[in-house]
């Protein structure tokens, strides 16, 4: 919009060219042109660039605008402007439509770009089904038969790939079968006229089914049962060759069809729902004297401390996502003024009616006041800060808005029991907690609160959902001492389940996106 007019006896001729900056370097590389449109201020381009969108990596843009295909190597004297953006803050901004003043051009009015994100559909349908089987063959000796069946989908070369077993029913030939849950894609790759291939097995123990027959059908034809039964013959072709009088294996019905849609993470971003994003900091004294340069909190002239890298490297993903970009942000395991007393959650801002702080520099700055006018102590307990984002989050669960609590910590969990209550009470809520742990320290207990490997349980109450992702900060220190890399690696890898987990929980609560308002 309102481009700069560089041209003499015409209005300019605008391109856009886009380049991405390489993970973790100050590198850029050209992705690619739109079309150019002549004699014109105000372009409205039609050529899209198709990007893959990573929650957990800060994927930086350049937006740069010559006046023309010509301006391959173009000067400053035609630069049109150049706006700098991430693509998580067009994504994260309403509607998925951000508009961002053009830059470059001393002394000038640049005027403005327009950018729209939309996430490509790829058929994200979500099919459940239920069948049942009359009169199938006899197969075992002793009883009848113990039958299941096997999906596959047929590939472009006309081979088969299995894509669905079903439990097996045992001593029947009229078993009915649990409805179960496929996606479109998995059955068909999307396509719904392609073969799909049933196959009807009865189980033996020692794994050498018995074939009893087989029938194919289609994502179509099965869609059909949405309004009436579809009844399958399943046929032997061997015992179809072998005997005159064959009509049939016996019959498969199907049941019951029906199809939703899958939502994805930016169906509820582009809905309006806000990520909000808390820290909380260690500032017990096994951390060691902020003055000393072998403390954590050790922040020299030339470099971050861990903390604050840590910090950084989320916070700045994160944001994109929130607003307001005001985020609270506690310490714990110190003293603090006037009286000493030990706090596991004093507002780095010492603001108690509002420890929000202004964007990822304004927690940065708290922080370092803080460790000026704290005394480091201890111990180190988790579950005051998890219960007070936890009643936050409580307050508002339709969708709307979804917590992350970011705590940094440098040793041995003192209030392990609490801290699984509080996680097993938060998991029913909308909110999702990262520990990061820096130092040398063995880390053991964090990986039970992690509930990767099993469910994490307090009191004989199971966790709902698995929303702890630890790391320790060492793995993802560069080794040449990149800290930018060190930033982007750790990120890649704490926020990598924030998306699912997000899903989980409006899934579980059947909440479904918000629709953007139109335009």
């Amino acid at each position: 919009r309102n481009l700069l007019d560089m041209d003499t006896f015409s209005k300019s001729d605008p391109v856009v060219v886009l380049f991405v900056q390489v993970s973790g370097s100050s590198e850029w590389k050209e992705f690619g042109r739109t079309e150019v449109i002549d004699n014109t201020l105000n372009p409205d381009f039609v050529r899209k660039f198709v990007l893959d969108y990573y929650f957990e990596e800060k994927q930086n843009l350049r937006f740069d605008v010559p006046p023309g295909s010509h301006s391959a190597l173009f000067g400053t004297q035609d630069f049109l402007g150049q706006a700098f953006v991430a693509l998580g803050e067009v994504i994260g901004s309403q509607r998925g439509r951000l508009e961002r003043p053009l830059t470059g051009v001393p002394g000038k009015r640049c005027g403005t770009i327009l950018l729209l994100a939309e996430e490509l559909s790829n058929c994200r349908d979500i099919v459940t089904m239920q069948l049942c089987a009359n009169k199938l063959d006899k197969k075992d000796f002793f009883g009848k038969s113990d039958p299941f069946l096997v999906f596959y989908r047929s590939n472009e070369d006309g081979t088969f790939t299995i894509c669905h077993k079903t439990e097996v029913v045992k001593n029947t030939l009229n078993p009915v079968w649990q409805p179960f849950t496929i996606p479109v894609r998995a059955l068909c790759n999307g396509d719904y006229d392609r073969t799909v291939k049933i196959d009807v097995y009865d189980w033996d123990r020692d794994g050498s089914h018995d074939f009893i027959g087989e029938f194919a059908t289609s994502y179509r034809e099965l869609s059909r049962a949405q309004s009436q039964f579809t009844v399958y013959e399943v046929l032997n072709p061997r015992k179809k060759c072998k005997k005159k009088k064959y009509v049939n294996s016996g019959t498969v019905t199907l049941l019951s069809f029906s199809v939703e849609s899958e939502f994805t993470f930016v169906d509820y971003i582009r809905g309006g729902t806000q990520l909000n994003f808390t820290v909380a900091i260690d500032f017990t004294a096994s951390n060691g004297l902020p003055s000393q340069p072998t403390s954590l909190h050790y922040a020299s002239p030339y470099q971050l401390s861990a903390y604050a890298l840590a910090l950084k490297a989320v916070g700045e993903i994160i944001q994109d996502y929130d607003s307001d970009k005001l985020f609270p942000a506690y310490g714990f395991g110190a003293k603090v003024p006037p009286d000493g007393k030990i706090s596991h959650q004093f507002p780095l801002n010492n603001n108690v009616e509002n420890p929000s702080c202004a964007g990822i520099e304004g927690v940065l700055e708290s922080y370092l006041q803080s460790l000026r006018t704290v005394q480091l102590y201890g111990p180190t307990n988790f579950a005051p800060v998890i219960n007070q984002v936890a009643g936050t989050a409580a307050q508002v669960t339709d969708g709307s808005q979804y917590h992350v609590l970011l705590i940094i910590t440098d040793g041995v969990i003192s209030d392990m029991l609490q801290t699984k209550e509080a996680i097993v009470t938060a998991s029913a809520l909308p909110m999702s907690i990262i520990i990061v742990g820096v130092g040398p320290a063995e880390f053991e207990a964090m990986e039970e609160l992690d509930g990767d490997e099993v469910r994490l349980s307090s009191r004989g109450r199971y966790a709902e959902r698995d929303i702890v992702q630890f790391v320790p900060f060492r793995d993802y220190v560069d080794d040449s001492g990149n800290q930018v890399l060190s930033m982007a690696r750790l990120a890649k890898d704490v926020l990598a389940e924030i998306p699912e987990q997000l899903l989980s929980y409006m899934k579980t609560r059947d909440i479904k996106p918000r629709r953007a308002d139109p335009e």
